[in-house]
């Protein structure tokens, strides 16, 4: 399936990593998806134990109605696949604003998080929109208002971004 626009995820390195054996340290990889179809996968870094090291270039899918991409840090096990941890990125991180052209390099760290929800180390990648349609690198197909942060227990800032219906705002 074709489809108008995809993104160049380059998956650089992660940081401080727990896994759950000590015989999976070394059988680190990462999925990058826009949806349950739309996944790709680095090679498995053997070497890099906590700190694992990939410098991988993906191409993903990615179809103008996603909102986020999944990133999934994942080692090969005996019996399979675990995921070490996971972080959700929001497209507006590195599409929308006005003074962002497409094309542009985005370097970006998240933190991921484990199935429990804990804090398991740091994902360091570089995203780029390869192709887009004209009129949405010109104006966002939607205006973001973001919701005030409010303070986990964990001490974590937590803040959500809302689409606002109305679309194709002027410029002032």
């Amino acid at each position: 399936m074709e489809h108008a626009t995809s993104l160049e995820v380059k998956v650089i390195s992660a940081e401080s990593l727990r896994f759950p054996t000590a015989a999976t340290r070394k059988n680190a990889f990462v999925v990058v998806g826009t949806g349950s179809c739309d996944r790709r996968a680095t090679a498995v870094d053997q070497r890099g134990g906590a700190f694992p090291s990939w410098n991988e270039k993906l191409t993903v899918p990615f179809p103008p109605q996603v909102r986020s991409i999944e990133v999934d840090v994942r080692c090969k096990t005996a019996m399979g696949e675990k995921s070490v941890g996971r972080s959700t990125i929001a497209v507006s991180d590195f599409i929308g604003g006005y003074d962002i052209p497409c094309g542009y390099l985005h370097f970006l760290s998240y933190r991921l998080h484990d199935k429990e929800g804990k804090r398991n180390g740091i994902i360091n990648l570089a995203v780029k929109v390869l192709t887009w349609q004209p009129q949405s690198c010109l104006r966002p197909s939607a205006t973001f208002f973001p919701v005030p942060a409010a303070v986990a227990s964990d001490g974590a800032l937590v803040g959500i971004a809302i689409p606002y219906a109305q679309t194709n705002l002027p410029y002032h």
